[in-house]
C-alpha cells in the first residue's frame, strides 16, 4: 500500500477564483464536492513532489471587528466609553459556516497557499483564513504561501504557482488599525465616520459656492470677415470690453493681417488605466455610478476578461505581455483593424506612469461580445480594451494654424486645426481633436470687416460636482482608497445626504446641508479632509513597517475621543439646526430682522428656546430667555452688520437692552467671556455656549464708537456691584440708568423730553456728563431753560432728582466678579456700598441720598 500523498489547501477570496484556479491547475481533470463553499480536488506536484489538492474559497472577509456584549446595548453604552472599549472579532456571516469549514479542510494539510486578493483587504483576508485553518507555518513541517497574481487567466494562475511568497503581516494590520477606528469612530459619531463626512463636506461645499455666487455683467466684442465664401468669427484679445472699442473697430471698417503661425502640436497616448480613471470615465461618459461601475468590474474580473480592478498604477511592468493581450483582441470587429495595425509593426511602447507598487493597469485578458457579458459590463469592457489599445497607439498630431489680425490698434485672432495622423484617438474616438478648417492668408493682407457685434453677459455659477469630480477631489485629498471611494459616495446617497440628479450631480438634501452646517458651527475639522487624509497617511505607514499599529490606533483614537467630548457639549447646536430646519417651528417662525451675512430677513421663533433662524445661511442665533423681542430701530451693528434687536422683561421696572444677534452668541472681542465671566443668562442657562449660556448685548460691548456701545453709553459705576450704569435710551418718558450686571436702577428726571450722554466727563469723578431736555412747563431751572447739562452725581440739581431702585434684572449673580468700567468716583465725604468680593471702597463713591 503506497503512502499518502500531502495534502495542500489552497484559498480564494470567491468561489468563482477557486474554480478558475483548480481548472488552470488540474486541466479540467478534478472532483468537485459541495461544502459551505466548493471544494475541488485533484492530485498534482508542489514543490517538485506529488501531492494531493484541494481548492476552495471563503466568501469575502470571514470575521468583522465589533465591541463585545457589553458594550452594544446604545442605551445603556455611554458613546465616550466606546474609545477606550476592548473590540473582537466575530464571524461575519454565522449562517455560511465559513470558519468551520476552513478549519476541517485543512485537518492534515501540511501546506496552505493563499489565493486572496493582492490589496490590503486580501492580506488581511489570509490572516483570517490562517487563523481559522490552523495553519501557521514551520510549525510541524506546516509551511504558509501567499500567490500573488493580477488575473485569473490560465498564464496568471501557473505564474503566480511557480513564483510564491509569504503573506505581509503588516498590510494585514493596517487594516486592522482602520477597522478599530472606523469602528468606534462610526459609531461614537452615529455611523457617520471620518471618510464620509469630508467627502459630503465636498458636496455641500459647492452647493455654498452656488447659492452664494453674485453674477458680474461683462461685455465681449465680436468682427466677423468673410474670406473665399466662409464668414469667420474673429476673437478680441481684451476678452472684456466696454462700449468705446466697439466704435474703434467700426470705425476702421478693415481688419489687416499682422501674423501667421503654424504649429504642429500632439495630443499624447493615455497612460494605464487605474481605478480611479475608470470610475470617473464610468461615471461621466458612460454614466455608471462609482458603486455600481466597480461592481460590474470586480464580475468581469472574476469571470478571467480583466485584470484586477483594484489599482493605483498607471505604469506596465518590464515583464507585460502586450502582444499576447493585444492577440486576444484580434477577431473583435469593433477594433480588431487598429488591433492588428499595432501587430504589424505600429505598436508604440506606453508612456511612463506611475507605479505604486500594487496592480499593473486594468487590462482586458480575454475577448468578449455584448452578448456574453450584458449591456453595462460590455460598455466597460469596451472602455477599458479601447484604453488599453491607445496606451499603445501613436500620439494623436494634428496642425495648429493661428491668424492674427489688426483693427482700429485693436487685436484679433481666428484659430483653425487639422488633424494630420488620428493615432490613439482612431480606438478612442471621444479624445479626437476636433476640426476646424479656416482659408488661406497672406501677411499684410487687408479684409473688409462684414460686420461688429457687442454683446453682453454675465458669469455663471459653478455647477453642482458630478461623481467624476468628486472621486478626483477624494483622491486628491487622500480620502478614502480606490477601493473604498465607491463606497463612500455611495453612502452619502443611500442615506439621502445628496440625491444624484442628470449628469450625474450630486445635489446635496436639506438633511446632507443641514449636517454639514452643524459640524460646521461646532468643529469645522470635522468636515475637512484633512484628518482622515492623516489617518490614511499613517495607515500606509503601518502597510510599509515604518508605524506601530497599536501606537497609531491609540493616537487617532484619543484625538477623536477629545472631539467627540467638544462636539457632545456643543451638541445644542445642532439640534437647534435640525429643529428649525425640520420642524413646523421654521414654518410658523415670523420675519423680524436682516442677516448681516446675506441681507435677507430672518425669522423669529418665539418657541423656547427663543431664536433667529437664517434659513438662507442656515444659522441659529440664539436670543436672551424669558422676556419680548422686537426690532430695534432696524440699527445696525457696526461690526456685522446685522440689525439689532431689542430684548425687554415684563414689568413697569424691568430692564430692556438692544443687542446684536451675531454679537449675542459670538463676542466679538478677545477676553469678553473672561470679562464678564460671572454672567448667566436666565435659568438653566449653559456656560459652555455662547448665546445659550454667556452672551455679549449691546450693554457690556466695549466697542469704543458704537453709539449702542457700553462705552458710549455708560454713565458711571453701579453702587450694588462693580458694574455700569448706562443709559436706557428706550425709556423715555421715565428716563433711567440701569446696571448692565445687577438689578440696580437709577430714575432720572420724569417727563424730560430728551436724556442724552455727552463725550465730556466730570472734572471731579470722570463720569460721563449726560444732556437733559426739560419740558418747558417743568423745568426746574430758575430761568425758565429747557437744556442742562451735567454730572448726576457731582451736580447738586441733577442729583437731587435722580432716585436709586431695585427692579428685575435679567442677569444673575453666580459668583465671581464682573468688571464696570471704573467711572464715577462721586461726591466727597461719603462711602458707598459694595457686593463685590474683595471690593475696594472709594470714599467719594456716596449715593446715601439715594
Amino acid at each position: 500500500m503506497g503512502k499518502t500523498p500531502p495534502k495542500v489547501l489552497m484559498v480564494g477570496e470567491k468561489p468563482s477564483i477557486a474554480l478558475a484556479i483548480a481548472n488552470a491547475l488540474s486541466g479540467g481533470r478534478m472532483s468537485t464536492r459541495r461544502g459551505a463553499t466548493d471544494v475541488h480536488e485533484f492530485d498534482g506536484t508542489f514543490q517538485g513532489f506529488h501531492v494531493h489538492y484541494k481548492v476552495t474559497s471563503v466568501i469575502g472577509h470571514v470575521f468583522s471587528v465589533d465591541f463585545p456584549p457589553a458594550y452594544q446595548n446604545w442605551e445603556a453604552t455611554d458613546p465616550m466609553d466606546l474609545f477606550g472599549a476592548p473590540t473582537l472579532k466575530a464571524e461575519s456571516n454565522p449562517k455560511a459556516h465559513i470558519c468551520r469549514h476552513l478549519r476541517q479542510e485543512a485537518h492534515g494539510c501540511r501546506y496552505l497557499v493563499l489565493w486572496l486578493d493582492c490589496d490590503r483587504e486580501g492580506e488581511n483576508i489570509c490572516y483570517e483564513v490562517i487563523d481559522c485553518t490552523g495553519i501557521r507555518g514551520m510549525e510541524g513541517g506546516q509551511r504558509v504561501f501567499r500567490a500573488r497574481f493580477s488575473s485569473v487567466t490560465e498564464k496568471d494562475i501557473l505564474r503566480a504557482m511557480n513564483n510564491l511568497v509569504e503573506p505581509d503581516k503588516n498590510e494585514a494590520l493596517a487594516v486592522d488599525a482602520r477597522q478599530e477606528i472606523d469602528l468606534k469612530v462610526g459609531v461614537a459619531f452615529t455611523r457617520y465616520g471620518p471618510c464620509q463626512t469630508p467627502t459630503l463636506g465636498f458636496c455641500v461645499q459647492r452647493y455654498f459656492q452656488i447659492t452664494t455666487f453674485k453674477p458680474e455683467k461683462f461685455w465681449g466684442l465680436h468682427c466677423f470677415i468673410t474670406k473665399n465664401g466662409y464668414e469667420l468669427q474673429l476673437d478680441w484679445e481684451r476678452g472684456k470690453i466696454a462700449s468705446m472699442f466697439q466704435k474703434l473697430v467700426v470705425g476702421d471698417g478693415m481688419v489687416k493681417v499682422v501674423d501667421i503661425s503654424k504649429k504642429e502640436e500632439r495630443k499624447t497616448r493615455p497612460t494605464g488605466l487605474n481605478t480611479v480613471n475608470m470610475l470617473k470615465v464610468a461615471s461621466s461618459a458612460l454614466g455608471l455610478g462609482p458603486h455600481n461601475a466597480m461592481q460590474l468590474a470586480e464580475r468581469l474580473y472574476t469571470q478571467g476578461f480583466i485584470s484586477y480592478p483594484r489599482t493605483e498604477s498607471t505604469a506596465y511592468p518590464a515583464s507585460f505581455d502586450f502582444k499576447g493581450t493585444l492577440a486576444a483582441q484580434l477577431n473583435n470587429p469593433y477594433w480588431g483593424d487598429d488591433v492588428r495595425r499595432l501587430l504589424d509593426g505600429d505598436f508604440h511602447k506606453p508612456r511612463s506612469g506611475s507605479d505604486a507598487g500594487d496592480h499593473p493597469p486594468i487590462t482586458p485578458m480575454l475577448g468578449a461580445t455584448q452578448d456574453t457579458l450584458g449591456a453595462d459590463a460590455w460598455r466597460l469592457y469596451q472602455y477599458i480594451t479601447q484604453h488599453f489599445i491607445g496606451t499603445v497607439s501613436p500620439d494623436c498630431i494634428y496642425l495648429r494654424t493661428k491668424v492674427d489680425f489688426l483693427t482700429g490698434r485693436e487685436l484679433f485672432h481666428v484659430s483653425g486645426q487639422s488633424v494630420i495622423s488620428k493615432g490613439f484617438t482612431s480606438v478612442m474616438p471621444w479624445l479626437a481633436v476636433s476640426e476646424n478648417s479656416i482659408p488661406e492668408f497672406s501677411k499684410g493682407e487687408c479684409i473688409k470687416i462684414s460686420k461688429v457685434e457687442l454683446f453682453e453677459g454675465w458669469t455663471s455659477a459653478p455647477d453642482y460636482l458630478s461623481e467624476s469630480e468628486l472621486i478626483s477631489l477624494m483622491e486628491k485629498n487622500g480620502i478614502g482608497t480606490d477601493a473604498s471611494i465607491p463606497v463612500h459616495i455611495n453612502n452619502i446617497c443611500e442615506r439621502n445626504y445628496v440625491q444624484v440628479h442628470a449628469g450625474r450631480k450630486l445635489v446635496p438634501t436639506p438633511l446632507g446641508i443641514t449636517l454639514v452646517r452643524g459640524y460646521q458651527c461646532i468643529d469645522p475639522d470635522l468636515c475637512l479632509p484633512d484628518i482622515r487624509s492623516f489617518i490614511e497617511l499613517q495607515i500606509t505607514l503601518i502597510a510599509k513597517g515604518k508605524a506601530d499599529h497599536i501606537h497609531v490606533v491609540q493616537h487617532v483614537l484619543l484625538q477623536f475621543q477629545r472631539k467627540f467630548s467638544y462636539f457632545v457639549k456643543q451638541i445644542e447646536g445642532m439640534d437647534a439646526l435640525f429643529e428649525a430646519q425640520f420642524s413646523h417651528l421654521a414654518d410658523s417662525g415670523r420675519m423680524l430682522s436682516k442677516c448681516g451675512k446675506c441681507v435677507r430677513y430672518m425669522k423669529y421663533i418665539s418657541t423656547q428656546p427663543p431664536r433667529l433662524y437664517c434659513g438662507t445661511c442656515e444659522e441659529v442665533y440664539h436670543l436672551p430667555q424669558k422676556g419680548t423681542i422686537k426690532l430695534y430701530k432696524e440699527l445696525v451693528c457696526p461690526l456685522d452688520n446685522f440689525e439689532l434687536v431689542l430684548f425687554s422683561l415684563a414689568g413697569p421696572d424691568a430692564k430692556s437692552f438692544p443687542l446684536c444677534p451675531y454679537c449675542f452668541n459670538n463676542p466679538p472681542f478677545e477676553g469678553v467671556d473672561s470679562l464678564f465671566g460671572a454672567l448667566h443668562i436666565g435659568k438653566g442657562g449653559n456656560s459652555g455656549k455662547s448665546g445659550k449660556g454667556i452672551g455679549m448685548p449691546c450693554s457690556l460691548c466695549p466697542h469704543p464708537t458704537c453709539r449702542h456701545s457700553m462705552i458710549s453709553q455708560g454713565v458711571c459705576a453701579c453702587p450694588e456691584c462693580e458694574g455700569t450704569l448706562l443709559l436706557d435710551p428706550v425709556s423715555a418718558p421715565k428716563w433711567r440708568l440701569c446696571c448692565n450686571t445687577c438689578n440696580c436702577l437709577v430714575s432720572l428726571p420724569e417727563g424730560a423730553h430728551r436724556i442724552s450722554t455727552t463725550k465730556e466727563r466730570c472734572l471731579e469723578c470722570d463720569s460721563t456728563m449726560i444732556e437733559v431736555d426739560f419740558n418747558k412747563k417743568a423745568t426746574p431751572l430758575s430761568d425758565g431753560s429747557t437744556l442742562y447739562k451735567g454730572c448726576i452725581l457731582c451736580d447738586e440739581l441733577l442729583h437731587s432728582l435722580v432716585e436709586m431702585k431695585h427692579g428685575k434684572s435679567y442677569f444673575k449673580r453666580m459668583g465671581g466678579r464682573a468688571r464696570g468700567r471704573g467711572r464715577g468716583r462721586g461726591r466727597a465725604g461719603g462711602r458707598g456700598r459694595s457686593r463685590g468680593r474683595g471690593r475696594q471702597e472709594d470714599p467719594k463713591m456716596s449715593f446715601r441720598d439715594f
